[in-house]
């Protein structure tokens, strides 16, 4: 890509990957007619199948991966075009981005951001720390290799197929009263692409094969059944292309004749035939590309001929299956799963097509298990697979969001060694950043900003705006720690904890103290793309930097014990981390992303950086911090749902976290259109960008299973559309393989195999019930701990598998339904949003009144124990149809209740042990002011407050309503259905305790 179109990209994409560009419709239509293919059937669903072939959109053909060699499957009938990729063939070639004019301007850039005047100092960065080049190089394609057939005409009984299951692409039509076949996949095994065509009647195959390319190529036919591509990588950003490639293509027939000359083969009149495909690089490593790429190409296709088509097969299946195969998932399947995959997107937000969050999830497996392997590249911002010189943002790897979220399925889904690539590239950064730490901070350590290539550029690209953002390099780290509590392998710490280290010398080096404020800050730095006030990114200290560095000082503590080493530096880590800013909660209610209260230029900007803090990392969560967890909640109703494809695949797991099964399914239902997945399943930014395939992914394990604070939540959340099914394989953090079955929105059986022995801690709703935790080998009993309501401990041993079962699953009690905040104290009130305006009660005020915390209040017969939490804590439950546990015997079934935007009323039910029901009507007026009619005032609070610590002096009233009951035990009880949540002017029915009197 020229300079000027890169610039011209930047500016009007917005920079680095997180850009928002114009989508490019497409549509599809579905057939009355319409059946999943045998084959499709056969794979149980879990494939990409079509009725038409590509043509000539890339979007619409078919990707094929070993991690190193990625080729995309177009299956025209008239012509088959493979477009090629190999990881490392990318423009320029080694070199040192770092500008030694950066340490001397650091001064005066930090202290413009300190006199607020960013946009001065993002002019002074632009002058001084930028890298040279000012851009990175770009990743690009090999080129194509294009098989000629003759005219379609007459073609029916057209299929085309990618089968997740074993990793081919699949094409079969009738043409001229002759069936054919092609089958392609790429093997890591033996490192080829390898194709068979064939045809149910003798000497029917007949075509010619050619290579072409953008690059600077020539081609040959070094032998009589060989085709040849030697070229050479792109020239970019001034520096000469240097990665060397050969590209050669074999054609071994069975029946009629193979011939090559002048770069052309030539098949004629057979009946089948065996095609396979090398490609070697000259790329050793970043800093070397002096490989033999010509003896690599010759050494591979001569050892694949040596074996048949069918043992190349087999080995690709096996080798294959023994990542796929570790996770299954089923979430039902309708008709909807009958029409091909682009219709199934085009209509999937008008139908119940459960199967494709199934297929959704394990395209994502299969593409990052295509494109990340040992030993190769990491999967870049379009995986492997690319068909240009420029494409979009240079798939290259961007760390601000792209590079991290591409493995967030790795672990989760049972994908450890598609992380190698990734602790690969991490050590490569740590010499190249170290450099650049130097030379532009004079700082020990290593850092990388954000972005990165095969080159292992570090420096600042792009314009500071976008490219003055410290962290990339120790988001990265942080990979490494998260990676350890999943495995628990020593050695891979030990191996990896100097990146990790040298990660946070980094920051013990450059952190300054903020003037105002007094912490320790990164300056300059950024907010990921966003600007805080008009054209101004770069500030100090934003919030993201701060989650990021807690966990990385965090692990390096906890690793430096754990491996005995560094205890001076474990303190020092520690003693810093104490000093950076805390997470706020700003006048919105949110979580602040900047120092300063500050408000967004852009409000439903598509990242969300400062919630890094909810997820991925595990700083914010529900029982935790749940002041913070519900400015999170803020945070993204005041973002938005809507986004490119990677924010929200990020989004779904922000909503998983938020436990909200729902909402985290909406988010699926929103990527799942053609404005933001293409018809082959691509994630569309737009354009392209894998990383919202595998956010996507990680997303729906998140739904599913969680491990990010010491347990394991099963099934935490859930949605409404996924009502029964099963998942097994996935894996949570302390080294354990989770399989759930559920049914009725209810988990049925846990199965969990430990790696090691030691205890597990369970969080489920089934173990409210009476739990029966067996060792599946022998049957005996495992020992178990109840910790709380719904978590328990087992003790296990190490490869053992337990299952984990409820002989009654207990309906929640009010408590455990509590969802709301509802009360505040006067010296803190924003963490409060009990109406949905961000008006709450005051804690003071309910105490003057006889409300505290685990109280009791006693009205008309009736004692309540007025909620036992703290001001800020959820300590109401919202009217919304849900069942509560509420048991005993007596004359009167009590509340204490009061409702938001007006009197509300609704229809609940009694349920007695007998089975009985008993519907009643519950009333209450509202809050403000008062005592109303209408209602019996329980609780008179003399006054409000409101955000930013303000008070308001009229009161507010809790009302009690009694409900006679019948002479019988009392099982539970259904709320009326108000409302979802508070929101600002829907009336809403807030429900503080209920009891049994009389």
């Amino acid at each position: 890509m020229s300079d000027l179109t890169r610039r011209q990209a930047l500016k009007v994409g917005a920079a680095g990957a997180g850009g928002a560009l114009l989508p490019l419709p497409w549509t599809a239509a579905a057939r009355a007619d319409s059946a999943a293919p045998p084959q499709v059937l056969a794979a149980g669903d879990l494939a990409l199948w079509y009725d038409e072939g590509a043509g000539t959109d890339w979007l619409r053909a078919l990707p094929i991966g070993n991690g190193r060699l990625g080729a995309m499957v177009f299956g025209n009938v008239d012509t088959e075009r493979l477009q090629l990729n190999e990881d490392t063939v990318w423009a320029g070639g080694p070199h040192d981005p770092s500008n030694p004019r950066g340490a001397g301007a650091l001064a005066e850039i930090r202290r413009l951001v300190n006199a607020n005047q960013w946009t001065q100092a993002q002019d002074l960065i632009n002058q001084t720390m930028m890298g040279n080049p000012g851009g990175q190089l770009a990743y690009q394609t090999v080129g194509n290799l294009r098989l000629a057939f003759g005219s379609a005409s007459g073609a029916s009984q057209y299929d085309r197929t990618l089968d997740l299951t074993t990793a081919t692409v699949t094409t079969t039509y009738v043409l001229n009263g002759v069936r054919y076949q092609r089958e392609v996949f790429a093997s890591a095994p033996d490192q080829v692409i390898a194709m068979r065509l064939t045809a149910d009647r003798s000497g029917s195959i007949s075509f010619t094969a050619t290579f072409d390319s953008p690059q600077r190529t020539t081609v040959s036919s070094p032998d009589g059944s060989t085709i040849g591509l030697d070229g050479v990588s792109g020239n970019m950003e001034g520096i000469t292309g240097a990665v060397r490639f050969l590209a050669l293509a074999n054609a071994t027939v069975t029946g009629g004749s193979v011939s090559s000359s002048g770069g052309t083969l030539r098949v004629t009149n057979a009946t089948s035939v065996v095609l396979l495909l090398s490609i070697g690089s000259s790329y050793v490593n970043y800093r070397n590309v002096g490989g033999d790429y010509g003896g690599i190409a010759r050494q591979r296709l001569s050892a694949a001929r040596g074996s048949s088509y069918d043992q190349l097969r087999s080995r690709h299946v096996a080798d294959y299956q023994a990542l796929f195969n570790r996770v299954s998932l089923d979430l039902g399947r309708t008709s909807a799963a009958d029409q091909t995959t682009d219709v199934r997107i085009a209509q999937h937000n008008s139908v119940n097509d459960p199967q494709f969050s199934t297929l959704l999830f394990q395209y994502g497996r299969y593409l990052l298990i295509s494109s990340s392997r040992p030993g190769t590249q990491p999967a870049n911002l379009q995986g492997i697979w690319n068909d240009s010189l420029a494409p979009s943002w240079d798939s290259k790897y961007t760390i601000n969001a792209n590079l991290p979220m591409n493995y967030w399925p790795a672990n989760t889904t049972n994908l450890a060694e598609c992380h190698n690539p990734v602790f690969a590239m991490i050590n490569d950064l740590s010499v190249a950043g170290a450099r650049t730490a130097q030379v532009q901070y004079g700082a020990g350590g290593w850092v990388t900003h954000h972005n990165t290539d095969a080159w292992r550029a570090t420096a600042v690209v792009d314009g500071a705006f976008w490219g003055m953002w410290q962290t990339g390099g120790a988001w990265l780290a942080t990979m490494i720690w998260d990676h350890y509590l999943f495995n628990g392998d020593i050695e891979f710490l030990r191996a990896n904890y100097p990146a990790m280290k040298g990660a946070a010398q980094f920051f013990l080096n450059t952190l300054v103290t903020e003037p105002t404020l007094g912490y320790l800050v990164t300056n300059p730095s950024n907010s990921p793309e966003l600007s805080h006030h008009a054209n101004a990114s770069v500030c100090a200290g934003p919030t993201m930097d701060n989650q990021i560095l807690r966990d990385l000082f965090d692990g390096c503590a906890r690793a430096s014990e754990i491996l005995n080493v560094d205890s001076t530096f474990r303190a020092q880590v520690r003693a810093t981390r104490d000093r950076l800013p805390p997470m706020k909660i700003g006048s919105r209610g949110n979580i602040m992303e900047w120092l300063y209260d500050w408000v967004e230029t852009e409000p439903n900007h598509r990242h969300i950086s400062h919630l890094y803090g909810l997820a991925p990392s595990n700083q914010i969560t529900k029982r935790g911090t749940p002041q913070l967890f519900e400015a999170a909640r803020r945070t993204l109703a005041l973002r938005g749902d809507d986004g490119t494809g990677w924010s929200l695949a990020w989004k779904i797991n922000f909503w998983a976290r938020m436990e909200e099964g729902k909402r985290a399914h909406d988010l699926i239902r929103y990527l799942a259109t053609t404005a933001r997945l293409a018809p082959n399943m691509f994630d569309l930014h737009p354009p392209f960008q894998i990383d919202g395939n595998f956010g996507a992914t990680a997303g729906i394990a998140e739904m599913l299973l969680q491990s990010h604070v010491g347990e394991l939540h099963i099934l935490p959340a859930l949605p409404p559309a996924w009502p029964s099914g099963r998942v097994s394989g996935l894996r949570g953090r302390g080294g354990h393989t989770v399989g759930i079955t559920w049914s009725n929105g209810q988990a049925t059986e846990i199965l969990v195999q430990p790696d090691r022995a030691g205890t597990v801690r369970l969080r489920a709703r089934i173990l409210t019930g009476t739990v029966t935790v067996v060792d599946t080998g022998d049957g005996t009993a495992a020992r178990v701990t109840r910790i709380e309501s719904d978590l328990i401990e087992i003790t296990v041993q190490a490869g053992r598998t337990y299952r984990v079962t409820s002989s009654g699953v207990a309906t929640p009690t009010l408590e455990q339904s509590f969802s709301n905040v509802g009360v505040t104290s006067d010296s803190f009130t924003s963490v409060g949003n009990f109406d949905g305006g961000g008006a709450s009660l005051s804690a003071q005020a309910l105490a003057q009144a006889g409300a505290s915390p685990g109280g009791t209040v006693s009205r008309n017969g009736v004692t309540f124990r007025w909620p036992n939490v703290a001001s800020g804590v959820a300590d109401n439950a919202i009217a919304s149809g849900q069942s509560i546990g509420v048991t005993g015997t007596g004359s009167t079934l009590g509340f204490l209740l009061t409702g938001t935007y007006g009197a509300v009323s609704g229809t609940g039910t009694v349920v007695y042990v007998d089975g009985t029901r008993q519907t009643f009507t519950l009333s209450t007026p509202d809050w403000y002011g008062g005592p109303h009619s209408g209602g019996t005032a329980a609780i008179v609070s003399a006054y409000q407050n409101r955000p930013n610590n303000q008070r308001q002096n009229t009161a507010a009233c809790i009302y009690y309503v009694g409900v006679a009951l019948q002479s019988k035990a009392v099982a539970s009880v259904v709320l009326p259905n108000i409302s979802a949540r508070p929101a600002a002017n829907v009336p809403t029915m807030h429900i503080f305790a209920i009891a049994i009197g009389g």
